[in-house]
């Protein structure tokens, strides 16, 4: 499988792109639709963003391989400074390129004679919800978005903090900086094994033990996502409001897809009440966080494919 979690559906091809986003980056996506597609007519086009911190072998290419059977061309990417993109240093975090990135997925697709740029919706997963969102707040070309146990990293980087605590990390954060300086690289520190473990060590927590569930066992394993960032990156997240404007996606719609059983389930309902209609919160019963990123028998596709042939007007 070439590191995709998931085996690539036989009526279904998938072939490798790369595109410039507009800092110049090179970004590297994958391009899935059915092996039998008219690639001379122009067909919707979705964009799957993966989990933060995650990479297009994973979540992405099991929603791709569901999507692209449904008559779908199903784009997915890996963030600047992530997997086979382009940026260093490596395992940077950026809010402000990581919406930007989704508007460069639609400036390629929209080029594409198989595809109807009047047709162009996006899918984000986790971390990729909120940066999916905030890309349509202001890319009118995106014309409906569905996010997956979506989390807002602007607001996740401060969640549980007082005012005191606040001020300590941005004073430990900003003190790294000069660490950085004086090594000539940021400091990055893995959050997951550099290869599977056979099962998840007893002794952690919620939700790390969750994160474990999937990233560092062969479920959703990869060699490129190593579930963390370099240190100071938290400091632009800090800084960066991704949701303020949420309300200006209307009338596109927005469908907020969540497990029942999600940690992050109150990241979706407060977009939800912030977010003007046409919009939906769709609960699925006995699921956690991460069964949004793999699992065929939670996720549901029915009800995204409904979802986007309505926006879409397919």
């Amino acid at each position: 499988m070439s590191g995709y979690i998931t085996k690539l559906d036989k009526n279904v091809k998938r072939e490798k792109v790369n595109f410039k986003n507009r800092y110049g980056l090179k970004v590297v996506a994958d391009v899935y639709y059915l092996a039998d597609s008219n690639l001379n007519e122009p067909r919707p086009a979705l964009i799957v963003g993966a989990p933060y911190g995650g990479v297009k072998e994973q979540g992405p290419c099991v929603y791709a391989n569901e999507l692209a059977k449904k008559g779908y061309i199903v784009l997915t990417f890996d963030q600047s400074f992530m997997g086979e993109s382009a940026g260093m240093p490596r395992h940077v975090s950026s809010p402000d390129i990581f919406v930007e990135n989704f508007s460069a997925c639609v400036d390629f697709l929209g080029l594409q004679k198989y595809v109807d740029r009047e047709k162009i919706g996006v899918i984000g997963i986790c971390g990729s919800g909120g940066f999916a969102l905030s890309a349509a707040q202001c890319d009118t070309r995106i014309k409906a978005v569905a996010t997956a146990s979506m989390y807002d990293m602007s607001k996740a980087c401060r969640l549980n903090m007082n005012k005191k605590q606040l001020q300590a990390e941005k004073e430990r954060l900003s003190l790294q900086r000069w660490e950085d300086a004086k090594n000539g690289y940021p400091e990055f520190i893995p959050a997951f094994p550099d290869h599977p473990l056979d099962k998840v060590p007893t002794s952690l927590t919620e939700p790390t033990a969750e994160w474990f569930r999937f990233y560092a066992i062969k479920r959703g394993f990869h060699k490129n996502a190593r579930g963390a960032f370099t240190t100071t990156s938290n400091l632009a997240m800090l800084n960066f409001r991704l949701l303020d404007y949420i309300d200006e996606i209307s009338p596109r719609p927005i469908l907020f897809i969540v497990g029942d059983r999600a940690h992050s389930k109150f990241f979706s309902e407060e977009a939800y009440e912030k977010a003007k209609s046409p919009k939906e919160l769709y609960v699925v019963k006995d699921a956690e966080h991460i069964d949004l990123y793999d699992r065929t028998d939670r996720i549901p596709f029915e009800k995204i494919d409904n979802f986007f042939k309505k926006a879409l007007k397919v």
